[in-house]
């Protein structure tokens, strides 16, 4: 296993927590909701895209050997 394998499992439960967060602040509402839904899923944005980042290297990097 190489630093790729922890790498995509990282991001992969990253994505996973704050979109979890997310829709449970999307549920929640009040003042709580307000203040973290729209936040939250902005970050889950920036993870996923983190993430993609992370996969499509590690493509690249496993082709060049």
């Amino acid at each position: 296993m190489d630093v790729f394998d922890y790498l995509i499992f990282a991001a992969l439960a990253a994505v996973s927590i704050v979109l979890a967060l997310g829709i449970y602040s999307l549920f929640r509402g009040g003042a709580f909701g307000r203040s973290y839904s729209n936040k939250l899923m902005r970050l889950r944005v920036l993870t996923q895209f983190i993430a993609i980042v992370v996969l499509v290297a590690a493509v690249w990097w496993r082709g060049q050997t």
